[in-house]
């Protein structure tokens, strides 16, 4: 074979160029171990499910049930409800804890101290018998009572899960304004702007763009959390589940339905959480990401040109 001599490199090249490089992609024989084990779990799982003595009837005979769509619809309000309560509440003791007043700020502080480090069910049980410490509620003229009437399954639920969801709002709602360049607020200052407009028109618009997402999981949080009211006889879709089960003689069959209602819940939940989360980042993102639809959308074209192409 004879060879050009490129006399001005001074090597030797094939008179065709060079060779092209075949690349060898990676094994990944790890990955496909843990698939395997991954997937001989999940048919161990299924099949012991299967091989229970569990009545799968039951479950979608009781689906739409108009006691558990009750239970829905009671969970859904007091899941709002809560919400609303903890965030008003954590709007306020963020602001109180970021004050320059000593005062103010330990109250807030010692308020988030006690609520997030006792478990939510403990502070339910303590709202619901108060009853056995004070007989009567008394706020003068405007309201007397027994506290045994006044203290009811409802109102208690929101107390022990406003308050709580409260104390930790309140550190994501001071994130959210710590997140925020002290600069817009001193500019905001130099205009003759008011701390209180400061607050509403500069610091929490762009706050909400690290406030929503915790928020949502808040949102989340917050619906499954009230199956712990069902101890305090507050009637939600636990507790007719539970009811339900005791009645009919299939109680693990009502829990599956429950924990059923529960994920399409929180399913719905998770894509509005999305599209609000799309929405506050209009301002930090050049590209917002695509839309689940636009996705789908996309895939739907790129296949469709290429067909035609075809």
């Amino acid at each position: 074979m004879t060879v050009d001599i490129d006399k001005t490199a001074g090597r030797e090249t094939p008179p065709d160029g060079p060779r092209a490089i075949r690349a060898i992609p990676v094994r990944h024989y790890g990955r496909y171990i843990s698939a395997v084990i991954a997937i001989a779990v999940l048919v161990a799982i299924i099949y012991a499910f299967g091989q229970g003595k569990i009545n799968w009837q039951a479950v979608p005979d009781y689906f739409f049930d108009d006691r558990i769509l009750t239970g829905v619809s009671k969970t859904l309000l007091l899941t709002a409800l809560s919400m609303v309560i903890g965030i008003v509440g954590g709007i306020v003791l963020a602001v109180m804890r970021l004050s320059k007043n000593p005062v103010t700020s330990s109250i807030a502080w010692f308020y988030i101290w006690f609520f997030r480090g006792t478990p939510v069910l403990v502070q339910l049980f303590v709202w619901f018998n108060l009853g056995l410490v004070f007989e009567y509620i008394n706020l003068g003229p405007i309201y007397k009572d027994y506290w045994s009437s006044f203290m009811t399954p409802l109102l208690t639920a929101l107390l022990g899960l406003g308050l709580n969801e409260a104390a930790y709002m309140a550190e994501i709602c001071r994130a959210g304004l710590l997140a925020v360049d002290e600069g817009q607020t001193e500019a905001a200052h130099a205009l003759g702007m008011s701390h209180s407009k400061t607050l509403r028109r500069i610091v929490i618009p762009q706050a909400m763009r690290v406030i929503v997402p915790p928020t949502g999981n808040e949102v989340i949080n917050m619906l499954k959390t009230t199956s712990l009211v069902a101890a305090v006889q507050f009637q939600e879709l636990f507790r007719f589940a539970q009811d339900i089960g005791q009645t009919s003689g299939s109680p693990v069959e009502m829990y599956f339905c429950a924990a059923a209602w529960y994920l399409i819940m929180t399913s719905v939940l998770s894509v509005g959480q999305y599209y609000v989360e799309r929405y506050y980042a209009r301002g930090s993102s050049r590209q917002l990401p695509p839309t689940p639809l636009q996705k789908v959308k996309s895939h739907l074209t790129s296949f469709s040109s290429r067909k035609v192409a075809a």
